[in-house]
């Protein structure tokens, strides 16, 4: 279901709220809700929005941190695909709890390769090996939190983004029903 333009005000809050959590001191690295909004963000919003969810989101942290580098475009790469594929595997799959977990594993695994095994060594000379064994803990730190997040959280963002309007939509079909069949008494 895509959503109208009242309901943009949702999308920004989304994502501030995922700016928010991500700007949280001392939080370990790659625990993060971007792959747990986008997945209903691609729901409720289409291909493009999630795409531009995605882009977004990792700019908007970069860009406040003031660490905008070379890994800010591999990143913005990697979830801008993650963020389109999203749209497609949602048009298919079921999105609920299992269907939000499937996805979060492929989604992580995907966008750690596209970003931890590229950038070290083609940006800084590392060997393959060692950029992949480094980044184990990382993506298996990733992996943990965003099957945990989209058990969890997605489902909760889906109903808030979602089903919400899907239920006033029902509502208002029920109203014009019961008024076409009025009660005999």
């Amino acid at each position: 279901m895509q959503a109208n333009k009242k309901n943009y005000p949702k999308f920004i809050f989304s994502l501030i709220l995922c700016l928010l959590v991500r700007l949280i001191p001392l939080r370990a690295p790659n625990v993060e809700p971007i792959l747990t909004t986008l997945m209903p963000v691609s729901l409720a919003y289409g291909a493009f929005a999630s795409f531009l969810f995605a882009i977004s989101s990792i700019l908007a942290y970069d860009l406040v941190t003031k660490t905008i580098g070379i890994q800010t475009f591999f990143t913005v790469f990697a979830y801008g695909i993650v963020g389109l594929w999203s749209a497609s595997y949602f048009k298919k799959n079921k999105a609920n709890k299992w269907g939000y977990v499937r996805f979060a594993v492929i989604g992580t695994l995907v966008f750690d390769a596209l970003t931890g095994l590229t950038v070290g060594p083609i940006f800084f000379h590392q060997s393959f090996v060692t950029s992949l064994v480094g980044q184990i803990p990382f993506t298996a730190l990733h992996l943990i939190s965003n099957v945990a997040f989209a058990f969890v959280l997605s489902p909760v963002i889906h109903n808030f983004l979602i089903r919400k309007r899907e239920r006033q939509i029902e509502n208002k079909s029920s109203i014009i029903i019961n008024n076409l069949q009025p009660k005999i008494i």
